[in-house]
Order: structure tokens, then sequence, then C-alpha cells
């Protein structure tokens, strides 16, 4: 298997804000490599849900208020995904970034609603801009944040948001990081993919490593939302691991049917 290029997908949202476009960069292939299906395509109805646990007494740490974009994806710290922008309300979000140099927060939302532990996110680059006022573009992963209490006045969902940091100590040990490279290592290798250099010291190697292949949005919400990168790279692993055990069962499956269409009748 060979590390391909995605085919702009347009899977549809509920709530019409939504269109995804070709990964930005190589990843692993999507129809071998994923642990589940991807629900991009499931959008949102309703705000609710888990945006009724955010929290409103006095913030402990600085807060900000930033625009918010509720997706039926995840995006994880140090990951870049393509987005495609039609509606107005997020047209006028994202160009405001654009413009001003500035973050927006990404949440996952589903038809349980809105979850309150996003990531921060930066525009990388406009791949392309319609006339009509739609853009593609690339936007990265940055820091975390926990929604704190939404506020009002513009078109589009906004929010006062602290950053999340993770629990001490900031680094797992050598031997759990070193089993989540190894992991990632066997699945690159299966599918006959480059990984290029492994910095097996970092403290988001976690993030780094799921990143880079194709995992069901809810897997990677619960990856968000520890604050532990032992915990982290332990999950991880056991993701590359189910992935690599999928991908070796679709072989042999295909090659079993192979076989038994060979055979005379």
């Amino acid at each position: 298997m060979l590390i391909e290029q995605r085919e702009p997908v347009e899977p549809g949202a509920r709530d019409g804000h939504l269109e995804m476009v070709a990964a930005a960069g190589a990843v692993l292939d999507v129809q071998l490599v994923r642990v589940r299906k991807r629900g991009a395509e499931q959008g949102f109805e309703t705000l609710g849900g888990h945006m009724t646990m955010v929290r409103g007494a006095a913030y402990p740490v600085a807060v900000d208020e930033i625009g918010l974009f509720p997706l039926g994806v995840v995006l994880l710290p140090t990951e870049r995904i393509p987005l495609h922008i039609f509606e107005p309300r997020y047209r006028e979000l994202i160009n405001e970034c654009i413009e001003d140099e500035g973050e927006f927060g990404l949440v996952f939302a589903d038809e349980d609603g809105v979850r309150e532990l996003g990531t921060r996110a930066r525009v990388t680059d406009v791949l392309e801009r319609f006339d009509d006022g739609r853009l593609n573009i690339v936007i990265e992963g940055l820091e975390r944040f926990r929604v704190e209490r939404l506020t009002q006045g513009r078109s589009f969902m906004t929010a006062i948001v602290e950053p999340v940091d993770d629990e001490a100590p900031p680094n797992a040990d050598p031997e759990t990081a070193a089993r989540a490279a190894g992991s990632f290592r066997a699945l690159a290798a299966l599918a006959e993919a480059e990984t290029g250099e492994i910095d097996e010291d970092s403290s988001q190697l976690a993030f780094e490593l799921a990143a880079q292949v194709e995992l069901a949005p809810e897997a990677k919400q619960g990856l968000l939302e520890l604050r532990s990168e032992q915990q982290r790279l332990e999950l991880v692993a056991d993701l590359l691991d189910a992935a690599r055990a999928a991908l070796i069962a679709t072989r042999e499956l295909g090659e079993r049917a192979k076989r038994n269409g060979s055979r005379l009748t």
C-alpha cells in the first residue's frame, strides 16, 4: 500500500456549514488504515448536549475570547486538515483570521452536541478563493482549550476559553514512547509508507503520530481530552496496533478471495 493523496470529498452536514476537500500532504491509505470510519458526514443539529457542562466559575488561569467552528471532525495539535468553507458566518470568521493572522477554535460536534474541549487552529494556506466567497483552506492544530462560557454578538459562535495543560510529568516514560513509535513504524512498513524521522522525546508524540493516521473522530476526541502524555501514548499504540491488525486481516481476506476465484468448477 502506498502513501496517497486523498481525493476531495463532500460529505453532507445537516447544519449545512461544512464540506471537506482533499487532505493536505500525504496520508496513509484511508480505506485500509482507518480504525473506524471518519464521522465528518454526521454534522450536528443542536448546540446543546456537552456544551451545557461548561463551567461558569471564576477563572483560575488566563482566558481568551475566540470564534468557534463546530464540526463533525476532530483536529489534533500539530495536525493539518483541509476545509472548504462556504457558509457566510464561517466565511466571515475564517476571513478575519486570515486578515489578522488570528486563531479560531475547532470543536467536535455530533448528534450529542458540541464538546467543551477543542483545539485552537490557524489558517496555514489558502488553496483557492471562489468568486462567490467560498474558499479552500488548510488549517493547523495548535493548543487545546476548554470553553468556559459562550458569548454573543457575532454571526458565528464565540466563547471565553482557557488553555488545557497536561498533568505532570509532561513526558511519558521512554518505553511507552518507544512502543507507540514502534507501532507506528510497523503500520507504516506494512502500508509501504515512509514515516520520516520520529522524535520519541517530543512531549506531543502521541498527537504527532495520531495525526498521520485516519482515526474515528470519537477516538481522536478521547485522545484530545486525556491530560497525560503517558495515557495518550498508550491509547495511540493500541489504536495503531488495531489498525495494523485490521490491515493484515483485510489483505488476508483479499488473498483468500483471489484464490477462491481461481478455482475450477
